[in-house]
Formats: C-alpha cells, structure tokens, sequence
C-alpha cells in the first residue's frame, strides 16, 4: 500500500513541473518562428569599444579569439582589446605581450570570469574613454565584419545592452553536436522567441555588448562568483534595462567534446540556477503585480526544470514506469512528444545532418548520464561544505578554550 503511495507522488511530483517545463519550452519555440529581423541602419557614429578576453588555462585557443579580434575591418584606433591571463603559462603570456593588446595577469587562489572582469575594471587607466564593452571568450572566433555590424546594432537597438547569436564552430564530435543543437535551441526560445512578445533575450556566456559606464558600475557590486551573467540579468531587469537581441552578428563558439566536460558543464549551470532562483524567488510576486514582466519572466525561467535534467527524468519514467504501472507512463510518452516537437521546431534546418539520426538516439543516454552526475556533485558538494563547516566548528572551539 505504503509503496503505490509512494509511487503516486514521485511520480506526479516529477511530472508537473517537467510538464510546464516542456510547455513553456513548445509556447516559445512556435514564437520564434513569427520573429522578424530587426532592420539594422548603417550608424554614422563610430563607438570606442573596449574587448575584455578572461582567459583561465586556454592556452592556444585564446590566439584564435585575439587574432580573429585584431583582424577587424573597424578602425583599430577606435577598440582595444584586453585579455585576463588567469593561470597561463608563462610561454602563452610572453606570446600575448607581443601582441597589440593589453595584457593583465591575475593570480586569483580561487579563479572565476567575474573576478576576472573586476580585475580588468579595476587596472583599466583612467584615462581611457569606452562607449561600450565587448566580452568573447577564450576560443571564441568573430567575423571581420564583427564590430562594425556591432556598432550599427548597438544605435539601431537604443538599448545599454544586446545579445549576438553565439553559434558552435566545431561539430566533429557527437557530444560537440548535441552542445551545438541546445545552443541554437536556447537562441530559438529564450531569445528570438522572447524578443517575438517584446520580453528581453537571455543573456549568454559571451558575446554580449554592454554600455561601458552601466557595466564598470554594476561588475563590482556582484559577490556571487559563478553564475555572474545570471545576475548581470536581475541588474538589467531592475534597471528596466531591454536586452536586444541580433541573429545576423555571430561569435563561434568552441563547444565541449567529451561527455565528462559536458557533464561538468551542465553540473555547474544547474547549481547557478537553482543558487539564482534561490536568491530572487521572493522578488516574484512584486515583479508580477508591478507588471515588471522580464523580471518574472527571469525567475520563471530559473524555476524551470533544466533541459539535460528534463530529457533525463523523461528517459527514465517513460522507460522504467510501464513495467511497473502501465497508465503512468502514458503521460510522460505524451511530455516526451510536446519536448520533442519544442525542441524540433527550436532546431535550426543547418543543424538537421547525416548525424542528425545517432545523435538524436544518444541524447537520453547521454542526459540520463548528465542527470547521474548532477546529483553525483550536489552530494559531492554537500559533503564538502559539511566539512568545512565542521572545520570552522573545531578551529572556533580551539580558539574558545585558548
């Protein structure tokens, strides 16, 4: 008897928010496909640019992102560009201090990309007079025409802040093209599909463009060392500040290409969001009534169930359920269908290849993997805090009985 009951609420507990999950992810991908593009005028005004690399034990891909950088049909005299060697050996940095670039070298105990771009808002001269800043990441590789098609979306947004569509420059390897696909399925719904309902695009891990005195301003108030574009959002959207999204200015981004990466990835995003809905779940209410809707919109987004979880918990129940209750698995066959209708619309046609088949079958292995090793980290991690927190205990009573 204990066992049905049991039974009953895990399963109806997983199902609920995984079926707002896939709701939510179908409603958007059917607006992206209504997205016009925005019509983008030549700007008469050259901005001054200022392009902050973080570079932590990138080694030879930070090359490609500075040479592709310095390859810039836009005045050189109106971008600098400037790379944080976090970690880097010692022949990478003599390389780079050959380059016209500026070079800063930070020794951080506990290395993060926030800290990085502190550091580099903190060591700019003060003479120096940005209009806007450009972050890319290290083996981020950008077209020539890239600023200059950023200068004229930046005055035709009239917006502090927009959103380039990242894209993957490498698909050699399956888990490589899977990264590729939920990267352009995260363009398709939280950006295009946003933009298509006036709500703000999501922010991504580079490839975005801030006005210089909002971003030196608010960089150093974030103590939260992960997870820094997360709040760089909440700033925005308290700020009431639009994020602009352009689909025609792209940055090749350099994806993963092993399962534990990948698995080390979607560890570290999963903790970012569930640490940042932790933090802004109370300011739900009060954005909803005050009709702050990319503000609420945001911390739905967080409370959403992450995709790699999502695709996990689906393969599991649909598969493990019939053997022990057929009529429950019929729900979740029918989730499975509407997140695979979202995420097929999502997909863009260039993607759909002769891979396009294995890939797809090793998804919920790969996810179920990525599930495993989700809660693997979380236990790993609660282990650790327990002692650190136990050590602090033991040094304080040392302290008491001195």
């Amino acid at each position: 008897m204990y066992f049905w009951w049991i039974l009953y609420i895990v399963d109806w507990g997983l199902f609920i928010p995984v079926a707002l999950t896939a709701a939510y992810l179908l409603v958007f991908s059917v607006c992206s496909l209504f997205r016009h593009e925005s019509h983008v005028i030549k700007s008469k005004h050259s901005r001054r640019f200022i392009v902050l690399i973080p570079a932590y034990k990138a080694d030879k891909s930070i090359f490609e992102t500075v040479n592709s950088v310095l390859g810039q049909t836009y005045a050189q005299r109106n971008f600098d560009i400037v790379v944080i060697s976090d970690h880097q050996g010692e022949l990478v940095n003599m390389r780079l201090a050959q380059l016209p670039i500026t070079l800063l070298t930070p020794n951080f105990d506990y290395s993060s990309k926030l800290k990085s771009l502190q550091y580099a808002m903190l060591n700019l001269p003060q003479f120096k007079i940005y209009d806007a800043v450009v972050i890319l990441n290290a083996g981020d590789i950008v077209e020539p025409e890239f600023l200059d098609q950023v200068n004229d979306a930046y005055e035709s947004a009239g917006t502090k802040v927009i959103q380039t569509h990242r894209l993957a420059r490498n698909r050699n390897v399956p888990i490589a093209r899977l990264d590729a696909i939920l990267e352009e399925i995260n363009n398709s719904i939280f950006r295009r599909g946003h933009l298509t309902i006036g709500l703000s695009s999501a922010l991504g891990n580079s490839g975005c463009v801030f006005d210089f005195q909002w971003f030196k301003q608010n960089i150093l108030k974030i103590r939260n060392f992960i997870g820094e574009d997360k709040e760089m959002e909440v700033m925005l959207m308290r700020d009431g500040i639009y994020i602009d999204y352009f689909d025609d200015i792209h940055v090749y981004d350099l994806k993963v290409t092993t399962i534990k990466k990948f698995n080390e990835q979607r560890s570290r995003w999963t903790h970012i969001q569930l640490h940042s809905l932790l933090n802004h779940i109370h300011h739900l209410p009060l954005s909803v009534f005050s009709r702050h809707y990319d503000q609420a919109d945001k911390i739905v987004q967080w409370m959403l169930v992450p995709r790699t979880i999502m695709m996990g918990i689906i393969s599991i129940m649909g598969l493990v359920l019939p053997f022990i209750y057929f009529r429950l698995a019929i729900k979740w066959w029918i989730v499975a269908a509407v997140s695979i209708m979202a995420f097929a619309i999502a997909t863009p046609n260039y993607l759909i290849d002769k891979h396009w088949n294995t890939d797809f079958l090793r998804a919920p292995l790969i996810s179920t993997g990525a599930l495993l090793n989700i809660f693997r980290a979380g236990r790993n991690e609660t282990r650790n805090r327990i002692n650190s927190f136990g050590k602090m205990a033991r040094n304080l009573k040392r302290k008491i009985r001195k």
